[in-house]
């Protein structure tokens, strides 16, 4: 199977996937379920293709393979525990109320097929990385990969926690978390996703896959500047006491040691 069969394949797969999520959706009055399957859509994606390539190099198939289910599901875990007894994402139950009676089938086009087009583009290196036979043996940067991935999915999983932990403390109301993993960086978990991609990118490049780059700049371009760091920081900065005081210090994505903080002028 060449790539193009294989993505077209995997797209097929995906949109199967998206429908029946969406039937459950309205059944269930709730489309924030979406935002649970997006770790294990690409776990799914990542596995189907490992048993459609069944000429490419079985090492570098398992990594691939192993570090993004390690990923996905503490991922889709993660959101799931953190919506368990929760209503709809509030930006679900907005949309529901701009489209009324329309919202059935709107929903499809608006959240289920854009998440699931989104899944089936970003998910190219983790094709890419399983197609070839070439090289056959792990490289330098499938190595590399190892550590990259290593460092984001810590900061990703402890600052999820960690941002957990605080919050059940109600000690801890209308405070700004910033020790751990948050005292190096503002958005911990973020950075730690797109690091995260950053080293299946060097697995799919240790295969011949190096035009996948938009993938993982996809990704990091999304939790910047579309569903992430950008938007967060609106709401932070408008709602949340001392956030000013700790963005003046901290990071905002990449972790670095805090700043000292800026003396008020006379």
């Amino acid at each position: 199977m060449d790539f193009l069969a294989l993505f077209f394949t995997l797209g097929g797969v995906v949109l199967m996937l998206m429908i029946a999520l969406w039937l459950i959706s309205l059944r269930l009055k709730n489309s924030s379920i979406v935002d649970i399957f997006w770790g294990a859509g690409f776990v799914i994606v990542a596995w189907v293709a490992f048993a459609l390539t069944p000429d490419g190099f079985t090492p570098r198939k398992i990594l691939i393979g192993a570090l993004v289910t390690l990923w996905g599901v503490r991922l889709s875990l993660h959101i799931l525990a953190r919506n368990a007894g929760k209503p709809e994402d509030f930006r679900y139950q907005k949309w529901r109320a701009e489209n009324g009676a329309r919202w059935w089938w709107f929903s499809f086009f608006q959240v289920f097929l854009l998440q699931g087009v989104l899944l089936w583009i970003i998910a190219t290196p983790l094709l890419a990385a399983q197609l070839s036979a070439t090289p056959s043996t792990l490289t330098w940067l499938d190595y590399a990969a190892v550590p990259v991935w290593l460092i984001g999915f810590c900061f990703e999983a402890l600052g999820d926690w960690q941002l957990a932990r605080f919050k059940a403390n109600p000690a801890n109301r209308g405070k700004v978390l910033n020790t751990g993993v948050w005292r190096y960086t503002r958005h911990p978990n973020y950075f730690g996703d797109a690091a995260q991609w950053w080293a299946y990118y060097l697995v799919a490049v240790a295969a011949g896959g190096w035009w996948t780059l938009f993938s993982p700049a996809l990704m990091t371009g999304l939790l910047l500047r579309v569903s992430g760091v950008t938007l967060l920081e609106k709401t932070l900065q408008e709602t949340k006491p001392g956030y000013k005081e700790y963005a003046e210090t901290t990071s905002e994505f990449i972790p670095w040691f805090p700043k000292a903080p800026q003396t008020p002028r006379v």
